[in-house]
């Protein structure tokens, strides 16, 4: 698999066109190295460059960018909306494909320490490749901006740099260079110009302050528009999708006698998120990504099927089907756990997406459009575990067959065979955990759900019940063959837990 990494450095410039397209000429000009997007607000007085390629490629090119930055770019005659602490304010690194997080954890590292030998601007690391814990956030890091890091650099030791002397840069201040998941900026413009209530908007919604989960936000002041905007930083677009951050923003601005007038998207934005948030909007009927012309072209491109031959479903069916048939011993009954788990999800994908049309659900349609979305999560993790399971016992089978022919072999082959039984024992113990949370999940439904779902929801559940007791009985079967006892007690109390709460419908509480 070629190696693919994003970078998305942003710098401290957004009001002089010819300073940006410099630096993205030094950028561009890497072989291999691919410039996407380029976003310049002349507000923030920041512009966002997104570059995709090869790791090696991609760091050299936003080494080049920090440069000439470092040329262009005087922080002390800089202001705007949005808080920086560099010329080139920040310069994260995000796996795509072939490319893990540890790997872009170590880019970043690389890179730190080349800006400080070729330029000599200090450089802090933050998100995955943070070295103190309370450099994970980035507001941490950018607190009192560039003029008050430079003062306290000069005496507060907890303040100093990862990465080269204590002292700012006289003009380029220093950077901040990370390795994260992908990251949407999306902005939400209000109809009032107080920005304090941009502010408290921000406040509310924020995780630091109690609000919505892998979010960041803060209000800004947009002179330019006589408006105020809250600005927001989704780490988790999956777990916490921009249609619920839009929602919350629009109520929370109700209380001040505000309302959102637009919306914005800075960079680019997985398609993902926009089906996401088409689905939740649009409440279409039987949404399905499929539906999506440039999906169905990717897939035909890249060979996969379109649709079940003869237009029959078990044609969808049968690949699967039949590799489980095999003589092989995978996909077993791991496996096959997992499918049920995903098909028990996607059926209550169905129950919601449905219900949720009905007339007569009207009073449900919020809860069961959180239903919906949380369902699909469900689906997609199961459906995924159903080749991490393979994965794990294809691992013990390669660990039985590691050379015995002496006494350190042999040593070896059996610490790899403990090693490996055990992911095979956890992953379908972490199949069985969402999956009884599934199982419950559903039940909370019951009585929300259109009358005619109610069959869809019993089957949903009752699959739901197979999948979680048939991986269970897997995480049993792994741990015989497991020498720790500490570990294999723990692991059975937490089954024994789970198998309780299946036998526990009172659990199951409205939704």
């Amino acid at each position: 698999m070629k190696r693919l990494i994003e970078c998305v450095p942003n710098f401290s410039e957004g009001r002089d066109p010819a300073k940006v397209e410099a630096i993205v000429a030094a950028m561009s000009g890497v072989p291999g190295v691919y410039v996407l997007d380029r976003e310049m607000d002349a507000d923030h007085n920041r512009s966002v460059i997104t570059l995709a390629g090869e790791p090696d490629a991609v760091a050299e090119a936003a080494l080049l960018g920090v440069g000439k930055a470092m040329e262009l770019i005087d922080l002390t005659k800089h202001t705007g909306a949005h808080p920086r602490v560099g010329a080139t304010d920040v310069v994260p690194f995000i796996p795509i494909g072939g490319v893990t997080i540890e790997d872009c954890v170590a880019l970043a590292r690389r890179v730190g320490n080349e800006i400080w030998n070729r330029y000599r601007i200090p450089v802090f690391f933050y998100e995955a490749a943070a070295t103190r814990p309370e450099r994970v956030n980035l507001e941490n890091v950018r607190r009192g901006q560039f003029e008050g890091l430079r003062e306290e650099m000069k005496k507060n030791i907890d303040r100093q740099p990862d990465v080269g002397e204590p002292k700012v840069h006289p003009t380029a201040g220093v950077t901040v260079v990370g390795a994260r998941k992908f990251l949407i900026a999306y902005n939400v413009n209000l109809n009032t110009s107080d920005v304090s209530i941009a502010n408290k908007i921000a406040k509310a919604i924020r995780f630091s302050s109690g609000g919505l989960r892998h979010v960041k936000s803060m209000g800004v002041e947009l002179k330019a528009r006589n408006l105020a905007q809250v600005s927001i930083n989704l780490t988790d677009f999956e777990q916490t999708p921009m249609h619920r951050v839009y929602e919350m923003v629009k109520r929370e601005a109700e209380r001040y006698g505000a309302m959102p007038v637009g919306s914005e998207i800075v960079g680019l934005v997985p398609k993902k998120a926009l089906e996401m948030a088409a689905d939740f909007f649009l409440q279409l009927e039987n949404f399905s990504p499929a539906q999506v012309l440039e999906n169905r072209l990717a897939d035909a491109l890249s060979g996969a099927p379109l649709a079940a031959k003869d237009g029959k479903l078990a044609g969808l069916a049968r690949p699967f089907l039949d590799a489980v048939a095999a003589p092989s011993a995978t996909p077993g009954g791991g496996s096959a756990s997992a499918f049920a788990a995903a098909m028990a999800a996607s059926l209550g994908q169905m129950v919601a997406g449905l219900s949720r049309k009905k007339k007569s659900q009207a009073a449900y349609v919020d809860q069961l459009s959180t239903a919906l979305d949380e369902m699909r999560k469900a689906a997609d993790n199961l459906s995924e575990a159903i080749d991490r399971d393979a994965e794990s016992y294809d691992a013990v089978m390669a660990a039985f067959k590691l050379p015995q022919s002496n006494a350190e072999e042999t040593a070896q082959r059996e610490a790899a065979i403990q090693k490996a039984t055990k992911g095979a024992a956890e992953v379908p113990l972490q199949v069985a955990e969402r999956t009884v949370a599934l199982f419950e999940r559903l039940g909370q439904l019951e009585g929300i759900v259109a009358a005619s779902m109610r069959s869809d929801l019993l089957v949903a559940r009752l699959m739901a019940d197979a999948g979680a007791r048939g991986a269970l009985a897997n995480v049993e079967i792994n741990l015989d063959g497991l020498k720790d006892a500490v570990y294999v007690a723990s692991m059975r109390r937490r089954a024994a837990a789970l198998r309780e709460r299946l036998s526990n419908p009172s659990r199951a509480t409205s939704a």
